[in-house]
């Protein structure tokens, strides 16, 4: 009779409990007694020790991250090399691609192992029992991605396939973050060095051909016209012994060292009294008193011009017994000392000045300069023994014009004119002061100093180059290892639980092993090759799918009574309610069919 007819009368109902289909699953040889059981078959991604193994790599690799931080923010970055050391690419493209390149492999293995736990959902959920197709059959992960994985996990309550979807999804951002881990920038950076030391306390043996007083007088007077600075190893009252830099290009650096350096003390006060006394229509006498028993004169010819600089040795102002090598001078009574002491001090590398000097303890070291003959006094630099030399008297003659004549050019220099000097009651005296200073303490580079050649340590502080971490990517890349590490830990550790039951034998993905597992379930009958999968899903209502416990075949079974429409749920976005109920109305057009087949009287 045609398949296509329908009962007709009470006598042709057919009993609920008849099957649409026919199984041989009983035909199949018990696998372990009556033919070899095969292995198990489990990816060796989900294997537990290498899950394991990964997610505590992820989580020692977050701890890293902020340990690396941390010593980013407390060395002031990673040392690297100066010189690119792939000279074909930037440095900025290494510092983005190859943590990029690092984190690839574990974004990969993680989204291999979602992979894997999609893959395995309908056999897990087959294991467990009376499954309906859309659960379990029907169920497709693999053909979906991420985000619709997400949606239908949740809707059919599976969980670890939500939380590894999530798991997998997060993982994307672990390469941007990588890549904007490190920063390479210019820092300012200290370092251990040496440095050759040029030069040691000591006195001169040429001081009496005032070359050094010469050289420091010129210098100290084109400071005043042209604006200068300080010499190197000169920093206001201080002359350090020079020092050399380590070789090589150091941009923006300054060395630090301990080394020997000399202060020179000033102490200039104003006369309380003076006086020009005529001594004849040419010559005159100028007199400055400073004290009842401190006074000097100084004589003065007009046949020499409007313009005179001269300093002489106010000898009634120091002790009878100094030489006026070391006396203060008129017409400001500067007394002058030294003082010697081991500092700390800084050079610039970039224009050799000197930095502030730090005392650290005094020199105690007894030499020609602290004992016989200088016995710690300073040369006045401005007033000498007579020589019977030329060049001699010549030189002393420009030092003694000179820097008195600098300090007039500085007033001179003032936006009101020398007169606002003059009429300021402390004017000359601060002038003086500054330019003898200045004068005596480079002076004192030569004077006091012999050369050496000796190391010593120092500090390098320098621009260089250095490798950060940035603070933000390594705060998120930190916690989003540490989170996937633990999280995909948990999720394995349950999967593997839930698979316990479930023995296959052969990766379940080919087309081969999905018909070894169905072809003997009978309930392929109702299916047709050009079925969609509403049709299919249609014609699978009513049936509940497990795996069978003897010999691992998906079987299926009817399910009499009312099943909520809740279960009746496609991945593809089609949703509709079933309804079984007892009577053969409740099946599919197509299980009337069989079943109406199996009842005729001309069947075989």
């Amino acid at each position: 009779m045609s398949g296509s007819a329908t009962p007709t009368s009470t006598s042709d109902t057919i009993s609920p409990r008849s099957q649409r289909f026919r199984d041989s699953v009983h035909n199949i040889p018990t696998p372990g007694t009556e033919v070899h059981r095969p292995k198990r078959y489990e990816p060796i991604i989900l294997n537990i020790y290498i899950v394991g193994s990964i997610a505590l790599l992820m989580i020692c690799l977050g701890i890293a991250v902020e340990i690396a931080l941390h010593i980013s923010n407390t060395y002031n970055g990673f040392s690297v090399p100066e010189k690119n050391v792939i000279p074909l690419v930037s440095t900025q493209f290494l510092t983005s691609f190859v943590p990029t390149l690092l984190v690839v492999p574990l974004a990969y293995f993680w989204a291999v192992a979602d992979w894997m736990l999609r893959w395995y959902q309908p056999y897990v959920t087959l294991s467990e029992g009376k499954a309906p197709a859309a659960r379990s059959i029907l169920l497709d992960y693999i053909a979906l991605n991420r985000l619709t994985t997400l949606y239908y996990s949740l809707k059919h309550r599976h969980w670890l396939i939500n939380v590894s979807t999530l798991t997998a999804f997060s993982v994307l951002f672990m390469q941007p973050l990588a890549g904007s881990l490190f920063q390479v920038g210019q820092a300012s950076y200290t370092t251990a060095a040496t440095a050759i030391s040029l030069r040691s306390i000591g006195l001169s043996p040429i001081i009496s051909q005032l070359t050094s007083f010469l050289a420091s007088a010129g210098y100290a007077d084109a400071a005043v016209y042209s604006n200068l600075q300080d010499p190197p190893f000169v920093n206001g009252a201080w002359s350090a012994a020079p020092f050399t830099a380590p070789p090589g290009f150091i941009l923006n650096g300054t060395l630090a060292v301990n080394t020997t350096a000399v202060q020179t003390h000033v102490n200039c006060i104003k006369p309380t009294s003076f006086t020009t006394t005529n001594l004849t229509s040419s010559d005159f006498v100028s007199s400055a008193t400073f004290s009842p028993s401190c006074n000097a004169n100084l004589s003065l010819s007009r046949n020499d011009g409007s313009d005179q600089f001269s300093v002489t040795a106010a000898s009634t102002c120091a002790p009878s017994y100094q030489d006026q090598n070391f006396q203060p001078g008129l017409p400001f009574s500067a007394n002058q000392a030294l003082a010697i002491f081991v500092v700390t001090t800084t050079m610039d590398l970039n224009d050799g000045s000197m930095g502030d000097c730090t005392i650290l303890e005094p020199f105690e070291y007894t030499n020609n300069v602290t004992g016989n003959p200088l016995n710690g006094e300073a040369f006045n630099g401005v007033v000498f023994d007579a020589s019977n030399s030329s060049y001699i008297i010549a030189r002393a003659l420009a030092i003694n014009s000179g820097i008195p004549g600098a300090i007039y050019s500085f007033a001179s220099q003032q936006p009101d004119g020398p007169q606002s000097v003059f009429d300021d009651p402390y004017g000359f005296v601060n002038a003086t002061k500054n330019i003898y200073t200045q004068y005596l303490s480079i002076a004192a580079q030569t004077i006091y100093f012999l050369p050496d050649n000796t190391t010593i340590s120092a500090q390098l502080t320098s621009n260089v180059p250095r490798l950060f971490v940035e603070p933000l990517p390594a705060h998120l890349l930190s916690a989003l290892f540490i989170c996937v590490g633990i999280t995909s830990l948990i999720v394995h550790i349950l999967h593997k639980r839930s698979r316990r039951n479930l023995w296959l034998t052969s990766p379940p993905g080919s087309i081969a092993a999905i018909v070894s597992l169905t072809s003997r379930s009978g309930f392929g009958d109702l299916l047709l090759p050009y079925d969609d999968v509403s049709r299919m899903k249609s014609n699978l209502a009513g049936l509940k799918f497990r795996l069978d416990k003897r010999t691992g075949a998906i079987v299926a079974e009817e399910d009499f009574g009312v099943v909520d429409s809740s279960d009746n749920m496609a991945l593809l976005g089609r949703k509709g309610g079933y309804g079984v109920t007892v009577g053969v109305d409740s099946l599919s057009p197509l299980s009337r069919t069989s079943f109406k087949d199996k009842i005729e009287p001309d069947s075989p």
